[in-house]
């Protein structure tokens, strides 16, 4: 999909963030809400599919619980989860039965989609409830969540959630027009950006930390779920969730926010679980030669390509194969484990048997399990 068609858009996955749907006491807000569900309601009425990442439940439970500053310790965290996800659910659910629409609750970890078989059967969920015409409303499971309740207030998710089921189209609804070329709280003639084509360095500098006390997700972590995203196909829109209507306009064609357009070719679903589900368990730093063999090439992995070998895994696992420069360059399931690629890098195919005692494989990684990153 090349530039910013959207009229054709059959699936759709909306993220809302905590500052976007709770008042500044940390309730849901309801104005707000309401809003959010009749835009989602409007968009199903037009024929397309919506999926709801949605933020809040540590917000609502500070609420509830009476504590006015984000806690800072996990169990604490925690505990607000387990007391405001009931209310944001609840919320929706009342909501979206106005519109004679069924809302269902869909609560993800890291480990979920880490794990090949849960990744599929998250898949299958989620596919299965669209089936049923129902509006999934999907939140990290944070009050079992240890390092993923971390993760850009659910941006990550969100665009894992994309890759996941196919979806043509991820916005971000956040509490800022888009991507600028300052920060406009601070610079007045900060303009913003209407179209990304790919995510320089340069654009990773314009993007700024957590919004909000009560929010954890600022534009880096936009611009890291819009690369995922637009790796896996799917374009992005970042946008404010207080703009009128901003969905069905979006829709429509109007040229709200900062659009990211998807890459040409979509990740194969399991060279998207390699690059974005699967847990890295270690790095292999390769020499210019191999990495340029990788990303121009799209050749495998040889040992004697291998300069350095860093963390402790074992055959099967997921690894990042890094550039002398520092740069990830791809990801992709390893043949060796840690110690025997120790052995062996450096040296030629025909070396192995005789350095380990056995042969099973003559690549590292090989190119049918493995992503270029760059």
């Amino acid at each position: 999909m090349s530039g910013r068609n959207l009229a054709e858009i059959k699936r759709v996955v909306v993220k809302v963030g905590s500052s976007s749907i709770t008042g500044a006491g940390g309730e849901p807000d309801s104005g707000r809400l309401e809003a959010l569900v009749g835009q989602v309601a409007s968009l199903k009425r037009d024929g397309r599919e919506v999926l709801l990442v949605s933020s809040g439940a540590i917000s609502a439970g500070m609420g509830r619980l009476g504590i006015c500053t984000r806690p800072s310790t996990m169990p604490e965290k925690q505990a607000c989860a387990a007391v405001g996800q009931g209310i944001i659910m609840h919320t929706y659910e009342k909501l979206f039965s106005g519109h004679g629409m069924i809302a269902g609750q869909v609560l993800l970890t890291r480990g979920d989609l880490a794990d090949r078989s849960r990744f599929l059967n998250a898949r299958n969920t989620l596919n299965t409830l669209l089936h049923l015409n129902v509006v999934p409303v999907i939140n990290e499971n944070d009050t079992v969540a240890v390092e993923e309740i971390n993760f850009g207030e659910n941006d990550f998710l969100s665009a894992l959630v994309a890759g996941l089921v196919d979806a043509d189209l991820l916005c971000l609804l956040t509490d800022i027009d888009g991507l600028y070329t300052a920060d406009p709280r601070v610079v007045p003639e900060a303009r913003l950006i209407p179209t990304v084509t790919s995510i320089t360095p340069e654009l990773e500098l314009l993007a700024g930390g957590p919004g909000t006390s009560r929010g954890s997700g600022g534009m880096a972590s936009k611009l890291a779920a819009a690369r995922v995203a637009m790796q896996c196909g799917t374009a992005v829109v970042v946008a404010h969730s207080r703009e009128r209507d901003v969905l069905p306009r979006l829709l429509a064609g109007e040229e709200l926010g900062t659009y990211f357009c998807p890459f040409d070719t979509r990740l194969e679903h399991r060279k998207r679980w390699i690059a974005h589900g699967a847990p890295v368990a270690g790095r292999v730093d390769v020499d210019k030669g191999a990495a340029l063999a990788l990303v121009r090439g799209g050749k495998s992995l040889l040992p004697s390509g291998v300069l350095g070998v860093e963390g402790c895994f074992e055959a099967g696992n997921t690894v990042g194969i890094f550039a002398a420069d520092g740069r990830e360059v791809a990801r992709g399931i390893v043949n060796f484990s840690s110690g025997e690629l120790s052995l062996i890098r450096g040296r030629q195919t025909g070396e192995i048997e005789g350095l380990l005692g056995h042969k099973d494989y003559d690549e590292v990684v090989h190119r049918n399990n493995m992503v270029l990153m760059t």
